[in-house]
């Protein structure tokens, strides 16, 4: 009898599918381009802010750095759903 050679019940095995439960989707058309609209718009409003020395986009002061960072914030909410 050989060592290595595999048993004939180890090919009756029973192997559960892999996506049980999980249906297969695809993505959003728009969750891509919300997505890196937002990621491109968040750090553009920052730079807007620092080279109009504060004048543009609002004139809300150095809340204008929380606006940005929210752009960037949701932009990555939504990149966490892209699959």
């Amino acid at each position: 009898m050989a060592l290595n050679k595999k048993r004939d019940d180890d090919k009756q095995v029973y192997k559960a599918p892999r996506n049980l439960g999980k249906a297969e989707t695809e993505n959003p058309k728009w969750l891509l381009p919300t997505a890196l609209t937002l990621l491109i718009i968040g750090p553009a409003w920052i730079v807007v802010y620092y080279i109009s020395k504060g004048q543009w986009p609002a004139p809300i002061g150095d809340l204008n750095l929380l606006v940005g960072f929210a752009f960037m914030a949701a932009s990555m909410v939504l990149l966490t759903r892209w699959k």
